[in-house]
């Protein structure tokens, strides 16, 4: 469900070191799992896409839950982005594409020897499946938002700063003053229009960043540059930094190289340079 709080919609977040397991001595207290700032950096347009809907739907989640005006503003601010999304590609066929090209690469697998078969089922039935509920979708996902007048007059005044003032938008303002149960009501209504393909996107993403394992790296002077086979289906690069260290990864790259810089963090002054220290993080480029 996207608009559950569980939904795992981020590309920057804070994550446990799942490699790192805690002691379990009856005699001593476990060990904090030390945290780490992960950031990911998508390979294609598609991925590209996939992860900028992640991150809007669960922003949506988080403020749905909540019963404030604000809240409401912030929530239909990010189902007018992913209308902005949905309006720039035929996201329904690209999602189709991609758990097709899952399915037959996990169907490939079905002779290997010595792999869990019946997870490997239960995976291809989930795809599968999903592929069905796409294919039952007519026309338009969310037509009837692109559509909606009230939708269309708080788009048209979200590009101007302060363009959703009460006097610029009375039947918005009323809508904001209904009981929350009501604006909830409302908002979860218009989410659901994106239900099925954002539960779509979650598990192509889900398969894409389970593709690969973490492992342990080193960028000599702050740097690291990789070049990857283009005859490969790299999707998306993943760094994780251990939490506290001064600088965060800036990640940039396509088809054929990627390159990881390590930044010192400032908020005042100039622009941000590249540390000299040598920084060791964990590195995944998800391939599937």
């Amino acid at each position: 469900m996207t608009t559950g709080a569980d939904s795992s919609f981020a590309n920057r977040q804070h994550l446990g070191d799942n490699d790192n397991h805690m002691a379990t001595s009856t005699n001593k207290s476990p060990l904090p799992v030390p945290k780490k700032i992960l950031y990911e950096q998508p390979l294609n347009e598609r991925i590209r896409t996939f992860l900028r809907l992640e991150y809007l739907f669960k922003q949506a989640a988080h403020h749905l839950e909540r019963d404030t005006e604000w809240d409401s503003r912030a929530t239909l601010t990010c189902i007018l982005d992913i209308l902005a999304v949905f309006g720039n590609t035929n996201l329904k066929s690209e999602v189709l594409k991609e758990l097709e090209r899952h399915a037959a690469n996990l169907k490939r697998h079905e002779r290997t020897p010595n792999i869990d078969h019946t997870q490997l089922h239960k995976l291809l039935d989930k795809i599968m499946a999903h592929m069905d509920s796409m294919h039952q979708i007519n026309g338009q996902i969310a037509g009837e938002l692109k559509n909606s007048e009230f939708l269309l007059s708080i788009r048209q005044r979200s590009a101007i700063p302060g363009g959703t003032c009460d006097f610029d938008l009375p039947a918005f303002h009323y809508w904001l003053n209904q009981p929350a149960s009501v604006c909830t009501r409302d908002l979860a209504h218009w989410l659901s229009n994106f239900d099925e393909i954002g539960q779509s996107i979650q598990l192509i993403l889900s398969l894409t960043r389970d593709s690969t394992p973490m492992k342990p790296t080193l960028a000599e002077g702050g740097i690291f540059q990789r070049t990857l086979d283009p005859n490969l289906p790299f999707q998306l690069v993943r760094v994780a930094v251990p939490a506290g260290q001064p600088y965060y990864a800036e990640l940039s790259g396509g088809r054929h190289r990627f390159t990881a810089r390590f930044l010192q963090f400032s908020i005042e002054g100039d622009r941000s340079q590249q540390t000299h220290q040598d920084v060791e993080f964990d590195l995944a480029c998800c391939v599937i």
